[in-house]
């Protein structure tokens, strides 16, 4: 049996990343993907309202093919994109439920709460809301996922003990990563007695092809496990966890992750030892010591988005992925309203608070001439 009373293996089918065919997602390979995932004795499928395509898409390979009670469907709702209004934000439910056919949600999340984007929840009274659909028995499960610092987990946790649980950004790499803190906001989940549900344990796959002295260590230590799925079996092994999203984009992904989850038990302490060496590698890799305290940007006069910057470098740095460096920049930078590094003009007035004596300037034209120069 899992939390919250749903019986639930630890392996979710993430619906962000769904099989596609010129750029249409694929029914015919998900209605495959999802008869493999059932067949294996699993049950728990995420989607999302923001995610294109996909909630049509499991009514079509799941809704309509299978009794209703024998999955747990998740979907979110995302208040802080383009709505202005509470009745915009709470249309999102109908559409939601339009959409998958699926008559409720056993899961249902108030999405990436954290910044700024936290007060659109409680200015459009969705907490009270999420509350009402459940006695209204449209709703099993509510909660929430979260991208920000534990500090502010704690804050809405406290104000909010009526949420059931919460989805949290979990994965080695990131594990003691000071800009994204997952072992500190996983500590405050399991303070409040808050089971987790956990996304991006691969990274959005980067950890399915990790530095080559990683991939060393994990083939050394089992030459015919998969990269991708030490990173499972990490995230799957913690105390608390509800499941483990994976965001499987074909078939091969799907057996390969059926063929070490179908019956985990656990890690062993030498695959425990493993997953620290490999952490302790990922360590030794120089990166910009930057914890995102973001005291440069209370003085920056040009207002330039220093910490989202020097995260999307330090992704360049790790895993020689330009394209996800870049989305990492166009998220951290401009989709917080904030401007590029090459607009810096080197006033220097950063550098005289950063805690961590960082030479900020050098490295804004690092990030310029890595990613914002073809």
């Amino acid at each position: 049996m899992g939390y919250l009373g749903e019986e639930i293996k630890k392996l979710g089918f993430g619906l962000m990343r769904l099989p596609q065919t010129d750029g249409i997602i694929d029914i015919e390979q998900t209605k495959q993907m999802v008869d493999m995932y059932i067949k294996a004795g699993f049950t728990y499928f995420d989607t999302a309202w923001a995610y294109a395509g996909s909630e049509d898409a499991i009514r079509q390979a799941l809704v309509e093919r299978y009794p209703r009670e024998s999955f747990q469907l998740a979907t979110k709702n995302a208040a802080w994109i383009n709505c202005k209004t509470k009745e915009e934000a709470v249309s999102q439910f109908e559409t939601s439920l339009k959409q998958t056919g699926a008559g409720y949600f056993d899961f249902y999340l108030l999405h990436n709460l954290g910044e700024s984007r936290t007060k659109y929840f409680d200015d459009f009274e969705l907490w009270e809301f999420v509350q009402e659909k459940k006695k209204e028995g449209l709703i099993k499960h509510v909660g929430f996922s979260f991208h920000s610092t534990p500090e502010e987990l704690d804050e809405i946790l406290t104000n909010h003990p009526e949420m059931e649980f919460v989805q949290l950004q979990i994965n080695y790499a990131d594990w003691d990563n000071p800009a994204i803190q997952s072992r500190g906001c996983y500590e405050v989940a399991r303070k409040h007695g808050k089971p987790v549900i956990i996304m991006e344990p691969v990274k959005g796959g980067m950890l399915a092809n990790p530095p080559e002295n990683v991939v060393k260590i994990l083939k050394e230590a089992e030459a015919d496990s998969s990269i991708a799925s030490w990173a499972i079996r990490f995230a799957a092994n913690l105390e608390g966890v509800i499941t483990v999203l994976s965001g499987m984009s074909n078939i091969e992904q799907m057996q390969d992750n059926l063929s070490y989850m179908k019956d985990f038990k656990g890690l062993s302490d030498k695959q425990t030892d493993t997953l620290h060496k490999a952490q302790e590698e990922l360590n030794k890799i120089p990166l910009i010591p930057c914890t995102t305290c973001n005291y440069c940007a209370k003085v920056c006069p040009k207002d330039i988005g220093i910490s989202g910057s020097f995260v999307a470098e330090n992704y360049l740095t790790l895993y020689q992925d330009k394209a996800a460096a870049l989305h990492q920049e166009n998220w951290l930078v401009g989709g917080h309203g904030k401007k590029q590094a090459n607009e810096c003009i080197e006033c220097g007035a950063c550098e005289k608070v950063c805690p961590q004596h960082i030479e900020i300037r050098k490295e804004l034209k690092k990030v310029s001439k890595d990613l914002l120069t073809d």
